[in-house]
């Protein structure tokens, strides 16, 4: 089985993905979505409930992974749960052996949501990113195994002073990874890691840009309204709405994305996400000619 950690330490460029969850899906359906991912990712997001759309337990689907050979990374949010059921959660992940763990706040529930969850908020995700960090520490806790930690950033062009007080907390907390919300502007994101690179906050932790492999226009505006924080430009909306195959043509976008961001300085990767097929994502990292660098290297 790959491991992260040493994937982002040992290799040039990672990449990671996620796997659909529905409340349908089942040990069999992760099972299949890993066989189509796992000899393309070093690992594979398993997000918390995203946009409050139930699923299993990010645990329970962690350890699925784990068995199909694949290495998890657990998101855990701190939207509907309290510190005492964050922390069981925690130490549930030391007992199965899941390492790797991305902690956010979680996105709003939509409003179409009945009846209504109560969001807790105990601690928020830089809090959370402490507690985790102080467990580790624990020499009670840490025989049982070593959290690599990670959190969420969004890409954005910084104001002249800008003191990243969102990463920089993030990194103090314990955060060794940030993925980035979805962004396919890339000039952005150039301008986005510049300024990171300038603050030297690089040193001690990864980033890895999130993009959308998109099938069609629908798609994209889909993702827009769902996806928190999603940068979409025109120029893609245009080409996917001016192709005569819009899926072809998310796959030959996607790959391009992928060979561009492998060069933008301090990129540790990409997390690739589908919207719609995910037997797309091994089409496009094979066309990127990623992993062959990543084997040649």
């Amino acid at each position: 089985m790959k491991n992260f950690r040493k994937a982002l330490s040992t290799q040039d460029f990672v990449i990671t993905s996620e796997i659909f969850l529905t409340p349908e899906t089942d040990a069999n359906s992760i099972q299949m979505q890993a066989d189509i991912l796992r000899d393309y990712v070093d690992a594979i997001l398993i997000t918390d409930n995203q946009s409050g759309r139930v699923h299993m337990s990010t645990l329970a689907a962690g350890a699925l992974l784990i068995d199909a050979g694949v290495e998890p990374i657990v998101q855990l949010s701190c939207r509907n749960r309290n510190r005492i059921s964050l922390l069981s959660d925690l130490l549930g992940c030391t007992a199965l052996g899941i390492t790797s763990i991305s902690l956010v706040r979680g996105d709003r529930v939509p409003d179409d949501f009945k009846p209504r969850p109560k969001a807790i908020m105990d601690v928020n995700a830089t809090e959370l990113i402490r507690i985790a960090n102080i467990m580790k520490n624990d020499e009670k806790i840490a025989s049982q195994g070593n959290f690599f930690l990670g959190g969420v950033v969004t890409a954005h062009a910084p104001k002249p002073g800008w003191p990243a007080k969102n990463i920089t907390e993030k990194i103090d907390a314990g955060a060794q990874f940030v993925f980035t919300h979805t962004c396919l502007d890339f000039d952005l994101m150039r301008t986005y890691m510049q300024r990171l690179g300038e603050t030297k906050l690089l040193w001690s932790c990864h980033v890895v840009a999130g993009i959308v492999l998109l099938s069609s226009v629908d798609d994209a505006q889909w993702v827009s309204k769902n996806r928190p924080n999603v940068i979409i430009p025109n120029d893609i909306i245009a080409r996917l709405r001016d192709a005569k195959n819009p899926e072809q043509e998310g796959i030959e976008i996607c790959a391009e994305q992928l060979q561009e961001l492998s060069k933008i300085p301090s990129i540790s990767g990409a997390h690739v996400i589908a919207s719609e097929k995910l037997t797309n994502i091994p089409i496009a990292i094979s066309k990127s000619g990623i992993l062959k660098k990543n084997i040649s290297n």
